[in-house]
């Protein structure tokens, strides 16, 4: 039995070797690899000797050789008389991982470089093992290497065995050279080439999707998801895009804050001088909203905290990190589902791209976000201005975060109304103001937020029916004087940033 070793990646693999010696295998291998395993006491065939010709052009050719590739995918029983006409013997094991693309292009923009760091005999050689897997054993995961072991040491070494690794193997190939094409497109054609690959690797599958009768799964693009600790519970399809959600927003605040989601819209956000009283707080937007719903704590859940988030049905809790304590105050709660990222703070991965689904396709787009100086730079378009802008920041970067149309009313740091994912704006301002009515909330001295243009005065005068003193919009319509016109009038500072925070 023979076994081809050529690997970028050179975790466990004299471990991996030692083991596939004591099994019989002789080992063939590649430049640093086989200098790698002869340091360590193994014994390597040089591919040279395989292939009766010197690597060459700087190593860019060393395994593109019909005694590689014969060895690799000529078929037991079909092709055993013309591999011993031709000289050919069989390679039982191929473990291959690709040259280090990904690490060359985070490292260096120097495009010679990176073309040295796209990799070719690799791929190919594990397209050839993995097209003849009902012969051949193609490895290209370190982490599997005891798995394999294990297998050739207690007869598992099943077809379907080697049919898994066949996938995972293509699956190897098609990200590498997925990666490489958008690189491409993203030096040369500004990220939208006539392909563009979205690639995902499975963290966990979910109990459904969006509803019983649909599978779901949660895919990831680096590893960020690893850093999640599951404390309590298991998460849906819909807990997943809520949290997501829940988390934006809380993260765009900052440090310290707290956010409230409800089937994908917030119902209530605040950063007050600590965590319990900024829970309270955001409670306080949408109390009825908030039962059931996912919350996320940009800071540290301690038993105080869990003690008072406990008095309501939460489903979710995500934070930064939440203490042994706070996770015994849960302890009882059968329904509730607990995350955190054991550190002091949640983050996010913060991704350039967005996409989304349409029938037949989708469409792909720059990710949208508020930048930091988009409020400190709003121009301020009324004969009234404000000097704190704190209130208006945290609108705008809540409205910026929330379905379209959508108004955010802000105050002492704390959201007190929001209309969203309405057909007019005005509608969303009137649901809000309504909803903040019944709650007796005082929204008299808030800041607005719309993450679009006012398309009439309508909205403007309505909210100076209920006391707002700031408004923050993008402005560009055709009607902006008679906007500005409104709050003139009504004694309301409006600002400008020009810059539109549609969500659709």
């Amino acid at each position: 039995m023979r076994a081809l070793l050529s690997v970028s990646d050179k975790t466990g693999i004299v471990e991996f070797a030692k083991e596939l010696e004591k099994l019989g295998f002789e080992i063939i291998s590649t430049g640093g690899t086989k200098r790698v395993l002869e340091q360590n006491g193994i014994k390597a065939i040089d591919i040279s000797e395989i292939t009766k010709f010197p690597e060459c052009f700087g190593g860019r050719v060393k395994t593109l050789n019909p005694y590689v590739h014969g060895g690799i995918l000529y078929r037991s029983g079909i092709d055993d008389e013309e591999a011993k006409k031709l000289g050919i013997e069989r390679i039982d094991l191929v473990a291959v991982n690709l040259y280090p693309f990904k690490e060359t292009i985070e490292r260096t923009d120097d495009f010679d470089e990176i073309i040295e760091n796209i990799d070719i005999g690799g791929p190919t050689m594990v397209r050839s093992a993995a097209k003849n897997f009902k012969d051949v054993m193609i490895v290209t995961d370190p982490s599997d290497y005891d798995m394999v072991i294990d297998a050739l040491k207690n007869n598992k070494n099943t077809l379907e065995f080697r049919r898994n690794l066949m996938i995972k193997a293509f699956e190897h190939t098609a990200a590498y050279d997925s990666m490489i094409a958008n690189y491409m497109n993203e030096r040369f054609n500004g990220g939208f080439g006539d392909k563009r690959f979205i690639v995902g690797k499975k963290v966990f599958n979910t109990r459904y999707g969006e509803n019983p009768h649909q599978r779901g799964a949660l895919y990831e693009f680096e590893d960020f998801y690893k850093n999640l600790n599951t404390l309590k519970g298991e998460a849906s399809f819909n807990n997943l895009t809520d949290i997501n959600g829940a988390v934006k927003i809380a993260v765009s605040l900052g440090k310290g804050a707290i956010s409230i989601i409800k089937h994908a819209n917030p119902c209530g956000a605040a950063k007050k001088e600590d965590l319990v009283t900024t829970w309270q707080k955001a409670l306080e937007c949408d109390p009825i909203s908030a039962y059931g719903g996912v919350v996320a704590v940009n800071g540290v859940v301690t038993k105080e905290l869990a003690e008072e988030i406990n008095k309501i049905f939460v489903e979710v809790l995500i934070a930064g990190k939440v203490t042994d304590e706070a996770l015994r105050v849960f302890e009882n709660k059968k329904r509730i589902k607990i995350f955190d990222l054991g550190q002091p703070h949640l983050e996010i991965p913060g991704d350039v791209w967005d996409f989304k689904h349409i029938e037949g396709g989708f469409v792909f787009q720059d990710a949208d976000r508020v930048e930091d100086d988009e409020v400190k730079n709003a121009k301020c378009v009324t004969k009234v201005c404000v000097e704190d802008r704190s209130d208006l920041e945290m609108a705008w970067k809540i409205a910026a975060l929330t379905k379209s149309n959508c108004v955010v009313f802000v105050k002492d740091s704390q959201m007190v109304a929001i209309g969203m994912g309405m057909t007019s704006r005005v509608d969303a301002t009137r649901c809000a103001v309504e909803k903040a009515k019944s709650l007796g909330l005082d929204i008299k001295g808030s800041s607005l937020a719309s993450e679009a243009f006012f398309p009439f005065r309508d909205s403007v005068d309505y909210a100076a029916e209920v006391g707002v003193k700031a408004i923050i919009q993008p402005g560009g319509s055709i009607r902006d004087d008679e906007v500005i016109q409104a709050a003139d009038e009504a004694g309301i500072a409006m600002y400008f940033t020009g810059k539109r925070h549609f969500l659709h």
